[in-house]
């Protein structure tokens, strides 16, 4: 039976065969650390991670490329945002949708005294926009909003919030796990001071890689939370200042890095624009034979234009885990049971007590008939419910 896979949200799979290639050429033939050593392979690393840096900037829309750090996933990169730039007395704006990927950062900030406040959304995820507004103080130091929900797939109004964070003299963080990779971003051009993202997701990379971009002049008041090695000003006791080497200690994950690369190039010659529309229509696709299915319940929007290539369902007569292993049983459909690491988001949904949701994720090289299967196979398993 061929496998249906149906959870790109969580990591993308397949990969593009370039990322494949040239993850296994750099295990077996270089292998070398980058900005470590002066062998010729490992100047070639060390131009190759350029290389990358300058290609995932492109596809996010960042010309000064040195302006994106490579982290070891987007957790990594929230986590430098948040616990780099917060401090006591520090005042945080955010929101119930969010991935623990924010959250817990947070929860711990606001041990050491950071002040957070935590608006809500509507039924399909979506944030208020004036809530933001309403919710900002004189300390306001941050916004931090996801780019689109990992639950619902509610693509939040990022550019209008970020104009009322500036407005306010607030910072504003974006977590484009999401939509990096699935929509266009053109990163300088918005209101967004840092935007994290996985490489491993929409960006089509290797498990273990990440990105943050970090607006020119952001530095400044963003500390490095982990020092160490970078190949560069070594004779000195302190961390460089310069950028990305202020945020990049340790070895980088070159195979992941250049693998991400790979994934970029990729990007670039079928158009962010062409997968994102080849999500609309099968989002679309998938919502209208939701649409059709008794004991079926969406949650969130159902408009494809209006959310990100990913639908989350509740079944009359079975918890999500139920669901997805029987997807998973019977037709090798694979989905995303419980609570998606966002349980703030459950909660505001009233999914929360009920185990969470059973998530489909579309990506790149999700087909029309992949997605009429598993409709198929979830028609079959809400009738058996039925029967009951």
């Amino acid at each position: 039976m061929t496998r249906i896979y149906l959870d790109n949200a969580a990591t993308s799979w397949p990969k593009p065969e370039a990322v494949y290639a040239v993850v296994d050429d750099y295990q077996r033939n270089i292998g070398a650390p980058t900005g470590r050593s002066g062998y010729a392979e490992a100047a070639q690393v060390a131009r190759d991670v350029e290389t990358a840096r300058r290609k995932v900037a492109r596809i996010l829309g960042v010309r000064t490329h040195s302006q994106l750090i490579f982290g070891f996933n987007g957790t990594d990169a929230l986590n430098l945002a948040l616990h780099g730039l917060l401090h006591l007395g520090d005042h945080v704006v955010t929101s119930v949708v969010e991935h623990n990927s924010t959250l817990r950062p947070l929860f711990s900030l606001e041990r050491e005294g950071v002040r957070v406040t935590r608006v809500g959304c509507d039924a399909e995820g979506l944030v208020d926009p004036a809530a933001i507004r309403d919710a900002l103080r004189p300390e306001t130091r941050l916004v931090a909003l996801s780019h689109a929900s990992n639950v619902t797939g509610a693509i939040q109004p990022i550019e209008e919030v970020g104009q009322i964070a500036k407005a306010a003299g607030a910072m504003f963080l974006v977590d484009a796990a999401q939509t990096a990779g699935h929509l266009p971003i053109q990163a300088e051009d918005l209101p967004v001071d840092l935007l994290a993202a996985s490489g491993h997701k929409g960006l089509l990379g290797p498990l273990g890689t990440g990105i943050l971009y970090v607006r020119s002049g952001v530095e400044e008041y963003l500390s490095s939370v982990r020092q160490g090695g970078t190949g560069v000003f070594s004779e000195e006791d302190r961390q460089p200042l310069s950028m990305p080497s202020k945020y990049e200690s340790g070895n980088l994950n070159v195979p992941g890095i250049l693998g991400l690369a790979a994934a970029a190039d990729y990007l670039y010659e079928r158009g962010v624009a062409s997968l994102r529309k080849h999500a609309v229509e099968l989002t679309g696709r998938l919502l209208e034979g939701l649409g059709r299915i008794d004991g079926v319940r969406i949650h969130g929007p159902r408009h494809p234009e209006r959310q990100v290539g990913l639908v989350s369902i509740s079944v009359e007569g079975y918890d999500p885990q139920e669901v997805a292993a029987a997807l998973d049983a019977s037709h090798r459909v694979q989905t995303r049971p419980g609570l998606h690491c966002a349980p703030r988001m459950h909660r505001a949904l009233g999914t929360f007590a009920h185990g969470g949701a059973t998530r489909f994720s579309l990506g790149a090289f999700t087909t029309a008939d992949e997605i009429d299967v598993a409709l198929a196979a979830l028609g079959e398993i809400a009738a058996m419910a039925a029967q009951r």
